[in-house]
């Protein structure tokens, strides 16, 4: 197995060095040995959850909060996982329905050829979306 210095994994991950060392004395990563000369090595498994925790980052929780999310994934099963990012998703898009409904006064603003065409690039994406998730949920083409 590879492991990673902080240097490495920093460089791979795109954060820098002071962060991963952040990450690890907060304990959202742990380091999977120590070198001879003492220095922390990481595994590639870390990778994947630097790039979980700085989705998480964008998506504004907070560092407390994205501990609490690594910790309750790491003990649950499969099925209780799949349950809980479905309920992330559906709070996401309830989130993502504020969001809308503030913007629609400016879309009342704008003049119906700039709001047509500001649709015509987002509903092809969004109903691929919508339908991706009907699929999941067992609610596909002809399943409601």
């Amino acid at each position: 197995m590879k492991l990673y210095r902080i240097g490495e994994l920093s460089r791979i991950a795109g954060i820098s060095e002071r962060t991963v060392d952040y990450y690890t004395k907060l304990g959202l990563i742990e380091p999977e040995s120590r070198s001879l000369k003492n220095y922390r090595l990481y595994s590639f498994e870390t990778l994947a959850r630097l790039e979980r925790i700085t989705k998480l980052k964008q998506d504004k929780y907070t560092l407390e909060e994205i501990k609490d999310k690594l910790s309750a994934w790491d003990r649950v099963t499969d099925e209780e996982q799949v349950t809980q990012r479905l309920t992330e998703i559906e709070l996401h898009m309830e989130q993502l329905q504020r969001e809308v409904r503030e913007l629609e006064p400016l879309l009342q603003q704008m003049k119906p050829n700039q709001a047509r065409r500001a649709f015509m690039n987002l509903v092809p994406q969004s109903a691929a979306c919508i339908e991706a998730l009907k699929f999941l949920l067992g609610q596909g083409p002809g399943m409601m």
